[in-house]
């Protein structure tokens, strides 16, 4: 990670889970760290609890379901922190409905944080790390239904899967696209089977969110590790996907 210290990372859905644990782990490993997310407070709060660290994290408000938010965001990180070298797309939605009789803005609402706003931050991130001739990695938070579609008592996911499974075919078309252009740029996809999150307080009240809440979990932290794992891999190395489950698990 040494070859990270006082660059510039920027991780989206800041605010609390995920988000906030990696937001953290890479302030303690020395980098200047954009957290953004609506709930601009509470990465104000981690902040304030990293003050002693190496590095630094940044509260920036940004909807990332808004397209003119995004651009707003890249422009004050580029005018104020720096040129990013980090993209971690950690922002991501789902909602209790179903595809049989489901509600169309909560499946637009979907799409537009776990697919539109992961492809719109990849494309700015890219723009400025190759006009900085940045080597830069972008790190998308995935999930285990992004590549099987998991049998839970009460089918409950619409089309969460549907968007997890964009995400595995985003990385790889943008690995391919990288290539194209003799990039040095990295790509990741990191799946983590349940996370003990309140992201998990979206799923419907019928059995479902019981049922989800008594499998073994992960625990953010362990999805920041894989995030410092993949980071730390030698410039040689590419790390396309990580698939971490809890140990024991079939989910």
């Amino acid at each position: 990670m040494d070859r990270w210290v006082g660059k510039v990372a920027l991780v989206t859905g800041a605010s609390s889970g995920i988000g906030a644990a990696i937001a953290k782990a890479l302030v303690e490993n020395g980098l200047l760290v954009v957290g953004i997310a609506r709930r601009i407070d509470k990465i104000e709060d981690l902040s304030r609890t990293l003050a002693d660290q190496p590095g630094k994290l940044f509260a920036l408000r940004c909807d990332v379901a808004k397209e003119e938010d995004i651009l707003r965001s890249f422009r004050w990180i580029t005018e104020n922190v720096g040129p990013i070298h980090i993209l971690i797309n950690n922002a991501g939605l789902i909602r209790p409905t179903n595809l049989t009789d489901g509600c169309t803005e909560d499946w637009r609402k979907i799409f537009d944080v776990n697919v539109m706003a992961l492809c719109i931050c990849t494309r700015e991130a890219v723009k400025v790390m190759r006009q900085k001739k940045v080597a830069g990695h972008i790190v998308h938070i995935n999930s285990v239904v992004g590549h099987t579609v998991p049998v839970l008592p009460k089918p409950a996911f619409n089309v969460y899967p549907a968007s997890k499974h964009a995400v595995t075919a985003l990385t790889e078309t943008l690995r391919q696209e990288l290539i194209h252009l003799d990039s040095p740029i990295k790509v990741t996809s990191i799946s983590p089977g349940v996370v003990t999150t309140e992201f998990m307080e979206n799923l419907p009240n019928d059995g479902t969110k019981e049922a989800v809440n008594q499998m073994k979990a992960l625990r953010p932290e362990d999805v920041a590790g894989s995030i410092l794992y993949v980071l730390g891999t030698a410039p040689h190395v590419h790390i396309q996907e990580l698939i971490i489950r809890p140990m024991g698990t079939l989910v």
